[in-house]
């Protein structure tokens, strides 16, 4: 029952990664986790070959039609690919199981990571509801590029952590930092959301030999369908409306995590 609830998500979760250019990654690990019943650790590892390999394909859509701009790419990808790799290969796998403990409180590992993951997903909402609230600015040149520099460093640790692709980072960078239209940064943010993940999977299949390639496999192929259909049904629906509506989904997502684990 949970491989079929877990497969049905994976729909879900592509169809959301379509239409929304990004969002929907972040509602993988909590399906892994509570549907598929895997342990916090090895779902954030999953979630980066599944996010990698969905968002690798929309964006081989995206490149087809030339909305994927490949110099902005690699230049915003170059921090975050070593940042998300160095984290996965050396640091989450050799955390202790009890990260710290006293008389009254232990705080695992599991329970932190899942904590951490609902602030993020309420951090991603926050800017998916209010996305029209950022102020344009015109920065320097050094200054714009030292942005990039951190926002990069910023999406790898948020990947290598959590297994999120943080296109609610990507976005906003692309668009108000090195000044792409809306379209080519959500097309351009897969991109470098795919070369992350697929980087920060590569420091875990290092690390561990577990893998369970007969549930992954399928999972992401099922998911890379939805991404597909979501990129379809991208071209009748508002965008601002569902990114709005989505938000509001994503806070409920983040409140469930919360309070699952607390």
């Amino acid at each position: 029952m949970h491989l079929y609830l877990s497969y049905f998500f994976a729909l879900f979760i592509g169809i959301s990664l379509g239409l929304t250019g990004g969002g929907g990654s972040i509602l993988t690990v909590p399906v892994l986790v509570y549907a598929a019943k895997i342990e916090p650790v090895t779902a954030t590892a999953y979630s980066l070959f599944i996010v990698g390999f969905t968002s690798l394909a929309g964006a081989l859509v995206y490149l087809k039609k030339g909305l994927v701009n490949l110099r902005m790419a690699f230049i915003f990808a170059l921090p975050s690919l070593l940042t998300v790799w160095l984290i996965r290969k050396f640091l989450i796998h050799n955390l202790p199981d009890v990260l710290w403990q006293n008389s009254l409180f232990i705080l695992g590992k599991d329970w932190f990571l899942m904590l951490f993951f609902a602030v993020v997903m309420a951090v991603a909402a926050y800017k998916m509801i209010n996305d029209d609230a950022v102020e344009v600015s015109s920065p320097t040149t050094e200054t714009k590029h030292l942005k990039v520099f951190l926002s990069g460093i910023g999406v790898g640790i948020l990947s290598g952590l959590v297994g999120a692709g943080g296109g609610f980072l990507i976005v906003p960078a692309l668009v108000f930092l090195m000044r792409l239209p809306m379209y080519k940064a959500v097309a351009t943010s897969l991109v470098v959301i795919a070369l992350n993940s697929l980087i920060g999977f590569t420091g875990d299949m290092l690390s561990f030999t577990g893998i369970n390639w007969t549930f992954l496999l399928p999972f992401a192929g099922i998911a890379t369908v939805g991404v597909f259909l979501g990129i379809y049904l991208n071209r009748f629906i508002n965008q601002h409306k569902l990114k709005i509506g989505f938000g509001y989904f994503v806070l409920l997502m983040a409140a469930v995590v919360f309070f699952g684990e607390i």
